[in-house]
């Protein structure tokens, strides 16, 4: 199919539309196929956290997983940009000292939790954030669980070169249908390497782990399982009062659906065989979500009557009352 108009979410203040971001976006099957696309797809990307779910598969191909006895919560944490509340970070704190290792061994960096009410009863305890509270700690768990697993060294396991880092690099090629040797490199948030690539073969990486059929048996069950990991504790992919939390708990297993930063956004709908990936020009958030939504909404996985909350995401005023609302601009469908 070929590509549309970039799509145009809209954010209204009262009467009038006051800002409009452009989204890129393209839904694609495993072979390649893609039912539905918009604006140019073919541009490269950082696709940063949002493909977590694709390096999780590292940690279980390796064996890594089955050796330390990993949980689907775990395998969820793996995939997550978590809210840093106690419930993510106690986990991530038990998983690593089951492994041997503890939050000194995590290259990830500190920032204050995401959720709120964390951030503030850290402060109110006196406390710094660690490396626990990084969103990105579970994946970086997951990559520290790989190396213990495969006798690699702890130290400067987010480093260019590292065999936890050459893995993904690997599994991220194969799965984009890309060389990723000549791809544009810089370095993510959370210290690792980030490459650019497609955002038609970020799209596909997803639709082969949505569908499966072109993947050995080994890469196909983890992919489903890490699939079937989010959708069975969303709380733990993200935490309360997130995009991805929310739409996959309405879509009750329909869907996985993950972020990352500066407007990208992904989505794994087994049922379908299909993967989704889109980029928000300005890299914003807001515009991402909706959109997102409006394509699940699209494909029938997110119902007319669930979705609406994320279809108009209000605009609140200082007060908190609502003055406008984040939706797609008339008739991007048709």
């Amino acid at each position: 199919m070929a590509a549309r108009q970039p799509l145009t979410v809209e954010v209204t203040r009262g009467d009038m539309v006051e800002s409009r971001h452009r989204v890129a976006a393209v839904v694609m099957d495993g072979a390649g196929k893609t039912p539905h696309s918009w604006g140019d797809v073919g541009r490269l990307v950082y696709p940063r956290s949002a493909i977590k779910p694709l390096q999780t598969l590292a940690l279980i191909e390796t064996g890594a997983a089955e050796h330390f006895r990993l949980s689907d919560a775990e395998i969820a944490l793996a995939s997550a940009s978590h809210n840093g509340t106690p419930t993510h970070t106690g986990a991530v704190a038990s998983w690593l000292a089951r492994v041997g290792l503890s939050e000194r061994d995590l290259e990830c960096g500190a920032h204050p939790p995401m959720d709120e009410e964390a951030a503030r009863d850290l402060v109110r305890a006196g406390r710094a954030p660690g490396p626990l509270h990084n969103n990105c700690s579970g994946k970086h768990a997951g990559f520290l669980t790989t190396a213990r697993h495969m006798g690699e060294p702890i130290a400067g396991y987010v480093k260019a070169g590292h065999p936890v880092q050459e893995r993904l690099k690997e599994i991220l090629g194969q799965m984009g249908g890309a060389d990723l040797a000549r791809a544009p490199t810089g370095i993510d948030g959370c210290g690792i390497p980030v490459y650019g690539m497609a955002l038609a073969g970020l799209a596909r990486a997803l639709a082969r782990m949505a569908d499966g059929h072109r993947l050995d048996a080994e890469r196909k069950a983890a992919a489903r399982r890490i699939v079937a990991a989010m959708t069975t504790n969303p709380v733990l992919v993200a935490g309360r009062g997130r995009f991805d939390t929310g739409a996959m708990q309405a879509g009750n297993g329909a869907f996985a659906t993950k972020g990352g930063a500066e407007g990208v956004h992904v989505a794994i709908v087994p049922g379908l065989g299909l993967g989704v990936a889109l980029k928000v020009d300005d890299g914003a958030k807001r515009a991402a979500e909706v959109a997102m939504a409006a394509i699940l909404n699209l494909l029938g996985v997110l119902p007319d009557g669930l979705a609406k909350p994320f279809l108009e995401a209000p605009v609140v005023n200082a007060a908190g009352a609502p003055v406008g609302v984040v939706r797609m601009a008339k008739d991007w469908d048709k």
